[in-house]
């Protein structure tokens, strides 16, 4: 596939099923769209030069707003837990590193076939960088796999992880804040209305008391919860998270969610106006990301502590009102452990590294296209591997970053490799629907979610083609 030369020539390829016009976007060929203009459309969304890049999005987007696909918050969603009126639904939170037009409508597929909308679609600030995908991007590209799927609902788009880094912040505090600021300001402008604030990475366990090791956490956490209310759209109460625990440290504890909580809506509060605040919460509680690593590359098993999940998960919705607790680093745990995530009352369990293995590990991912990308990580990162390390350990912990210098490759393999890469996942997301309890939840979060339509400014450069055409 070939990204369009033009906006002239995007146009005229959209011109039999939408209307452009100065005052913005009307679909009039549904299906037609859809099936024969919305995959190149989507392709020159991400990889077209910039004037019918930019053109691109604003279709998928103005569309999605006509056709019904919306980001949305979860945040009211989240609150109905936090006031019992239901629980045992956790929700999956889908990192998608690579092939994501075609992972994405996988999840909708499965999501269709479950009757479910309770799924979050995240990416992480880091991320962001070794997958060379910007918010806008993301949002795109998941939008336009909504509506390639026929899918009509909330679309949660995430930012996961907009973490402080620990390092830069003990250098340059102001600094290393003002990068999450202008991050949120781009992730919200990208439709991303439900955003996990980090600053776990800067909790002092050398701090005498439990409520001084969290203090840094509480302030930062409630300064940039009070950033979001300031800029977040219209109608819209973004659904903010909080951490407690960095994932692969020590477990989290009651006290420490207490400690927390009771400093941060303190902070909170200082800002005035009762704003609202954050609906979940993060901890640890035995996993990491990715896994652990063993020598022949298989993944060890781990032990999450689920008893410790439920009693966070129990102490954050009946004495604060949130949601419930948040697992991350689970997607490497067996099947039958996702049943417990549901049992245990967590409200979200975020999901990556699973779903990388299943694209690169797949028996039709080409042969060639993995011995590439082993290359490159042995020519370019073979600062990160450590002296015990295997070749195993160190492509395995490394591979991650192949899908930002890979991803067009990706992109451009054949449509059959893609169809069967894209069904081992659909297996794998109507799995963890199950097992995780979201099954015919449609309703329920119809109940308490009312995304709201908001139209985009239509690009400067594409508006003058339109008018152009007008005038023709």
């Amino acid at each position: 596939m070939t990204s369009f030369a033009s906006i002239t020539e995007l146009l005229d390829s959209v011109r039999p099923f939408v209307e452009i016009h100065d005052g913005g976007l009307t679909v009039r060929d549904e299906s037609g769209f859809r099936e024969q203009a919305l995959d190149r459309i989507t392709y020159s969304a991400v990889f077209g030069a910039d004037d019918v890049r930019s053109a691109s999005r604003w279709l998928i987007w103005q569309a999605a707003q006509r056709l019904g696909a919306l980001p949305a918050s979860i945040h009211d969603f989240y609150m109905a837990g936090g006031r019992d009126e239901w629980r045992n639904r956790t929700t999956p939170a889908i990192n998608l590193r690579g092939l994501v037009y075609d992972a994405a409508r996988a999840v909708f597929r499965a999501a269709g076939a479950n009757q479910t909308n309770q799924v979050i679609f995240e990416i992480a600030r880091s991320e962001m960088g070794y997958t060379s995908q910007r918010p806008e991007e993301y949002a795109t590209v998941l939008l336009a796999a909504a509506l390639r799927e026929g899918y009509r609902g909330p679309v949660f788009i995430q930012g996961d992880h907009f973490q402080i880094n620990a390092k830069k912040y003990a250098q340059d505090p102001d600094t290393e804040v003002q990068g999450l600021r202008d991050l949120i300001v781009e992730a919200l402008a990208a439709g991303f209305y439900n955003i996990d604030i980090d600053s776990s990475t800067i909790v002092d366990l050398s701090k005498p008391t439990i409520r001084e090791q969290q203090e840094a956490n509480c302030v930062r956490t409630a300064e940039l919860t009070a950033f979001i209310r300031e800029h977040e759209p219209a109608g819209v109460t973004v659904s903010v998270g909080g951490e407690i625990g960095e994932v692969g440290g020590k477990n989290s504890t009651v006290e420490d969610l207490e400690a927390f909580m009771d400093g941060y809506l303190a902070s909170l509060a200082g800002y005035g106006g009762g704003l609202t605040g954050i609906s979940k919460i993060s901890v640890q509680t035995g996993t990491s990301h990715g896994g652990v690593v063993l020598p022949d590359g298989s993944i060890a098993r781990v032990n999450v502590d689920f008893e410790t999940l439920g009693t966070l998960s129990r102490a954050a919705r009946e004495r604060y009102g949130l949601g419930g607790a948040v697992q991350h680093g689970a997607s490497t745990l067996p099947e039958e452990a996702f049943n417990r995530f549901a049992e245990a009352n967590a409200c979200e369990v975020h999901l990556a590294t699973g779903f990388q293995n299943i694209i690169l590990d797949s028996p039709a991912f080409p042969d060639d296209l993995r011995r590439d990308i082993a290359t490159y990580l042995t020519e370019h990162h073979a600062n990160e591997r450590k002296p015990d390390m295997t070749d195993a350990q160190f492509l395995y912990t490394t591979r991650k970053r192949a899908f930002g210098p890979f991803k067009q490759r990706m992109w451009d393999l054949p449509e059959e490799t893609r169809h069967q890469i894209a069904q081992e996942l659909e297996q794998r997301f109507d799995l963890i629907f199950k097992r995780l309890n979201v099954v015919g939840s449609n309703e329920l979060v119809g109940r308490f979610v009312k995304p709201v339509a908001r139209d985009k400014t239509m690009p400067t450069s594409l508006r003058g083609a339109v008018l152009s055409s007008l005038g023709d």
